[in-house]
């Protein structure tokens, strides 16, 4: 090996912001296990729960960190002493639960937030932001800070209108975005893809951009069951139909960053009327 290639720089983190625009759709549980499912294939892999105030991932994990992220941003710790290791090496970075003074960051604060990313970045392939829930200033900025954007929606007509609402907001803040779209608790492909193409007729439409579709993950009892059990759902013993789809997601969002090839890996969907719903397994 050359003395070039053993002292190459590694790559920053691929930042992907997971965000939804309505609560309830199942966004923070699919941005773990996506997490989860791209260790198990070899990567390193870090969570940031940018949802400040009202964290709850590691709540979600059964972890119980000393100190959060709110302690970086205060500049009193660097990102490492508040990083826990999560399920298969899985990095998190926890929020505070109910820190009335995280809801909006200042100038000092959101510079704190930046180095926390660059540092976290330098030893990871990707970075999940975890968003708040909604359409506010705080969580249209993390958002700002991503190479990708996943949306999350469902088949619920609130979720939707909710998740176009997001859609049109980032568009409006940069219009070269990449954004894709997960259809989350489909019943089955057909569902995920009526969904999609819902919102994408609509971006064509009305914001003259394409989006990407990501896929679906279907409807799935263990979901539930790994919440109770503080346990991903790529981790339990029987897998069930979510855990394919969501392994099939994490296979094809990491196949850029493997090829060294531009990111998105796969090409934006040119006109909503050719979309055809992908199968998860």
């Amino acid at each position: 090996m050359s003395l070039t290639a053993s002292t190459a720089p590694r790559r920053p983190a691929t930042r992907i912001a997971v965000t939804s625009g309505k609560g309830g759709v199942g966004k923070t549980s699919l941005t773990i296990n996506l997490a989860v499912a791209m260790a198990r294939l070899g990567h390193r892999v870090g969570i940031l729960d940018a949802d400040f105030a009202l964290g709850n991932i590691d709540v979600m994990l059964g972890l119980t960190p000393r100190q959060h992220l709110g302690a970086v941003l205060d500049g009193s710790v660097p990102v490492a002493d508040v990083t826990l290791e999560g399920p298969s090496g899985v990095r998190i970075i926890p929020a505070g639960s109910g820190v009335r003074s995280l809801t909006a960051l200042d100038d000092n604060r959101w510079q704190r937030l930046l180095d926390a990313v660059d540092q976290a970045g330098r030893e990871l392939d990707f970075l999940f932001f975890d968003t708040a829930t909604g359409i506010g200033d705080t969580v249209l900025d993390v958002v700002g800070l991503a190479d990708h954007v996943i949306v999350v929606t469902s088949y619920e007509p609130a979720a939707v209108v909710d998740a176009y609402a997001m859609i049109k907001l980032v568009t409006a803040n940069d219009a070269s975005k990449s954004i894709g779209v997960v259809v989350n608790s489909a019943r089955d492909a057909e569902e995920g893809g009526l969904v999609f193409r819902q919102i994408s007729l609509a971006a064509d439409r009305f914001l003259g951009r394409a989006l990407r579709y990501e896929g679906h993950v279907l409807e799935d009892r263990l979901v539930k069951e790994s919440g109770f059990s503080q346990t991903p759902l790529i981790g339990l013993d029987h897998p069930g139909p979510a855990s394919a789809c969501i392994r099939r997601l994490a296979s094809r969002l990491t196949s850029a960053r493997q090829s060294g090839g531009p990111w998105p890996a796969r090409p934006a969907v040119a006109r909503p009327s050719s979309v055809e719903a992908p199968r998860c397994a």
